[in-house]
């Protein structure tokens, strides 16, 4: 059963003390590539060198998170110009907006966000979205773009059903994580993954967080990582009245088309 997992946070420092062990778990459970997520200038360099370190195994998504919006500068834009020129750079963010924190203000986000699908256009490659508490306005600037974008997934989607079918509408990809297994917070998913089309499902873990609550025992150190991606297209598979060899083998292929993995 070969997995991809399109979200993994690799760079976050939880990972330094035992990287190669955290890489060898995955691939202990069938985990056959990973998307490092690029959510900062800093993290998008560091992506890029995780990448380069393990090619064939590890690609790397480049830009930066609503939370980061103010790093999107005249110097910014032109060093993410220049990691999307890098054959290890696969996808345009973590971009989009983010009104549950509102970290950055809002007007730079926007900012930050179109210029960021500006750039998706100019490089012709996919991207991978973040939006909570912002549908209106995420999609509405998306909208803005009709037609011109490549292909776009709203990675780790938390949201309603509505938004999830509007998603669908634009031929979006819907990104699930361990939120999934929630049972806090996520029981609504589980109403709702089913009716993702099957080539518009993807998985992923946004390792270090979200570790699937579902897991038993839980890991004292509460880390979520990529060896649990098995863990959650288990529990995806069952919500959709699915074998998981199917709902892996489809979500697989479905990741390497969207981001040209071989």
């Amino acid at each position: 059963m070969d997995l991809i997992d399109i979200g993994a946070n690799l760079g976050h420092e939880s990972f330094q003390h035992d990287f190669d062990e955290v890489l060898a778990r995955a691939r202990e459970v069938g985990v056959v590539h990973m998307m490092v997520t690029g959510a900062s200038r800093e993290g998008s360099r560091e992506a890029l060198r995780l990448a380069k370190a393990h090619p064939g195994f590890l690609s790397a998504t480049a830009g930066v998170h609503p939370h980061h919006a103010l790093e999107v500068t005249e110097e910014g834009m032109a060093e993410l110009r220049a990691l999307h020129c890098l054959p290890e750079i696969l996808a345009v963010g973590e971009c989009g907006l983010d009104y549950f924190r509102d970290f950055s203000p809002r007007p730079a986000q926007r900012i930050a966000f179109e210029k960021q699908l500006q750039l998706a256009l100019e490089c012709g490659k996919p991207l991978f979205l973040h939006q909570r508490d912002a549908h209106e306005d995420f999609m509405a600037m998306m909208k803005n773009f009709d037609g011109r974008l490549g292909k776009a997934v709203v990675h780790c989607f938390t949201g309603t059903k509505e938004e999830c079918f509007e998603y669908l509408d634009a031929d979006y990809y819907i990104g699930i994580t361990g939120w999934l297994c929630d049972e806090r917070r996520g029981q609504h998913l589980r109403d709702i993954v089913p009716h993702i089309p099957a080539n518009r499902l993807l998985i992923e873990t946004d390792s270090p967080y979200l570790l699937p609550r579902t897991v038993k025992p839980q890991p004292k150190h509460r880390r979520n990582e990529p060896m649990y991606l098995k863990h959650i297209v288990e529990e995806l598979a069952r919500d959709r009245g699915e074998k998981v060899e199917d709902t892996a083998k489809i979500s697989t292929e479905n990741a390497r088309g969207f981001f040209g993995i071989a």
